[in-house]
């Protein structure tokens, strides 16, 4: 069997000027735009974007070699860095002057390591001496100073996502300071110390930038930290510690991600997924902190799938050199040239590629071995429920023997993620009808996402199908039906009827009549007026099916129309008309259905019978034997007449 590859490089890649033809390339993580600046004269600059469908490009003076180059959010400001002391702003905003305006650090002696846009005119410096908040005023060509704050800084880390800047700061590197920005303010969170590996005195280490990464997992932000262990006989593998950053609380130590290898690393966040790149082995592996072992007592995660490589990549030849018999060429994976960035984006500079990491779920599938374990993973995935849908049929295609409590625990996991999803739109709902009380958060509708696997998908894509197979036992398959109905009751979801139809039709059409009868009398199948007209229509193949719909039609207490439909029909107008005088609505019931019926069956006794009975109930209710008008039974006392006499109406009775 080929490897599986369950990691890939985008087919669409932001493609850009590679770095023989320019003289830098920038990566903007906020905007995901590659920056390709040429000097000599003046500066050309090329940027492109993921969105992008044409790069822009432009020119700008050569003041010396550029540091560092990003636009504000919409492509309205330029900021560019030149010197260790100054940032120089352009407009890029239509009926605004395009000349720059330059800001100084505020600090003296300060040095700028760098900048962050936090929103379209807001940016902070990052020096080595701290951070300097600015409101940039395009139209006065100036920037106003917010807020600063002192603080020795060795190296910074930005997560746009969630505007958090981190510093490094203490000689070691290793106390971590947080700061939050929105809507014009910046607030300092709590610091933190990253634990360092303990190495023999007088050996010290420092905490690198190259060694940690900022990222949003399962909507929680996380300081990554790749831990190296001193390089002994006896040491440990590394490891990637996560630390969980809070907005308000504690930063605290709360998973390790074991490597198992020493080497060179770098990480990536894939749809949740923690990927840790290891290039010697040139394999990934993948991490989800969702699925814990239960005999951890501490958060400490093995890889969820063995080591592979990403899928091989080609680069398609393109331009004036491509010749239309030329292969494309095979991208080097891994390469020493790569650059990574969060979350998921990975740049060739001396190709010229960005490319999104994406996860293929369907090879990862194959390479589970518990197929529990299997669910908890795809449930959290993001484009998860065609693949589960197809495990569920490939589950099933695998054979009985010892495989359903497997099939049990795959509906277990699915019913309860389909009952969350319920219950938050029921509780939505709820809030939504009472209306906003004082206090009271916004209430959002609850998401539905592709986890969420209802009994329609399942009818659909799976058990339907499932039930038509030839080559499996038809207990096997009554067996899993009722399984998948057991479970959504477990679940205190009520069962929809073309789910028992199913099981109806299934033992219908193996003969199994006694098991049928068995599961309605002792209610395994949930009693409906859809299922009871089914019974009905079961009666010519088997007979009891027509009172085991009438007795399921009276526990339905609302269902008595239907049952004097079923009976007038079967042309048992007396008992028809019992069971409308056991429920008490003998005085509401049209006396025409009733006449009609029974002039039907031919039999003028019965007739007779019936008509006296509805003689004798306006008699009571109107105080007069005789039909009104409105009721349309004239064609029937003409007949009556016909074979009974006039004399035998009943008369009036006089007070």
């Amino acid at each position: 069997m080929s490897e599986e590859h369950y990691l890939e490089l985008c087919e669409n890649p932001v493609q850009f000027e590679n770095a023989s033809n320019v003289n830098n390339v920038f990566f903007d993580e906020a905007n995901k735009q590659v920056f390709a600046v040429r000097s000599g004269g003046a500066t050309g600059v090329v940027v492109k974007g993921p969105d992008d469908k044409n790069s822009i490009a432009f020119r700008m003076d050569d003041k010396g070699e550029v540091k560092c180059i990003k636009f504000s959010f919409g492509n309205k400001i330029l900021a560019v860095q030149r010197t260790p002391k100054s940032v120089d702003f352009i407009n890029f905003m239509p009926d605004l002057s395009h000349l720059e305006y330059s800001q100084e650090c505020k600090t003296k002696n300060a040095c700028v390591l760098g900048f962050c846009w936090v929103n379209w005119n807001e940016i902070v410096f990052i020096t080595d001496q701290g951070i300097e908040f600015y409101q940039v005023q395009p139209d006065k060509r100036s920037l106003k100073l917010l807020r600063s704050q002192s603080i020795n800084v060795n190296w910074y880390m930005y997560c746009p996502e969630t505007s958090v800047i981190l510093l490094s700061t203490t000689v070691q590197g290793n106390v971590l300071q947080p700061f939050f920005f929105k809507s014009g303010t910046m607030s300092k969170m709590t610091k933190f110390e990253i634990e360092l590996p303990v190495v023999p005195k007088p050996a010290k280490l420092s905490l690198s930038e190259r060694d940690i990464a900022v990222a949003t997992i399962y909507g929680d932000l996380y300081v990554m930290y790749l831990k190296h262990h001193s390089r002994t006989a006896n040491s440990p593998g590394a490891e990637v510690v996560l630390y969980h950053l809070p907005r308000d609380g504690p930063c605290k130590k709360t998973h390790v991600l074991k490597l198992n290898t020493t080497g060179k690393f770098a990480l990536n966040v894939v749809d949740n997924l923690v990927v840790v790149h290891h290039q010697s082995s040139q394999t990934s592996i993948i991490f989800d902190i969702k699925l814990k072992d239960p005999d951890s007592v501490l958060n400490i995660h093995q890889p969820v799938l063995p080591a592979r490589s990403i899928h091989p990549y080609k680069i398609p030849l393109i331009g004036p050199v491509a010749v239309a018999t030329q292969a494309p060429v095979r991208c080097e994976l891994y390469s020493s040239t790569w650059s990574v960035f969060q979350p998921d984006i990975i740049i060739s500079a001396s190709e010229g590629y960005l490319w999104y990491l994406q996860m293929k779920l369907q090879p990862a599938v194959n390479l589970f071995q518990d197929k529990g374990k299997l669910m908890d993973f795809l449930l959290h995935r993001r484009d998860c429920k065609m693949v589960i849908l197809s495990v569920c049929s490939q589950m099933l295609d695998g054979g009985e023997k010892g495989s359903l409590p497997v099939v049990a625990t795959v509906f277990d996991k699915l019913n309860q993620v389909y009952k969350e999803y319920l219950e938050a739109e029921q509780s939505y709902t709820m809030a939504m009808e009472s209306g906003p009380s004082r206090g009271s958060t916004t209430h959002r509708r609850p998401v539905r996402t592709q986890a969420v696997i209802d009994q329609s998908d399942m009818y659909t894509h799976v058990l339907s199908v499932f039930t038509e197979r030839k080559d499996v036992s038809h207990r096997f398959i009554i067996a899993v039906l009722m399984e998948y109905i057991r479970s959504l009751n477990q679940f205190q979801i009520t069962a929809q009827h073309y789910l028992y139809e199913l099981v109806i039709k299934t033992l219908v059409h193996h003969n199994l009549f006694y098991m049928l009868h068995q599961f309605l009398q002792y209610h395994v199948l949930s009693d409906s007026k859809p299922l009871a007209c089914l019974l009905l229509s079961l009666e010519s193949t088997y007979p009891p099916a027509h009172q085991l719909s009438l007795d399921m039609l009276k526990r339905l207490s609302t269902a008595n129309d239907e049952i004097v439909e079923v009976l007038l029909s079967k042309q048992q107008v007396l008992g028809a008309l019992r069971f409308i005088r056991s429920v008490g609505s003998h005085d509401n019931v049209s006396a025409r259905k009733f006449l009609d019926a029974a002039r039907q069956t031919k039999d003028q006794m019965l007739f007779y019978t019936i008509f006296r009975f509805f003689e004798q109930r306006n008699q009571r209710l109107r105080g007069s034997p005789n039909f009104t008008p409105g009721e349309h039974c004239e064609e029937h006392t003409t007949y009556f007449k016909q074979v009974f006499g006039e004399q035998a109406l009943m008369k009036p009775l006089t007070v």
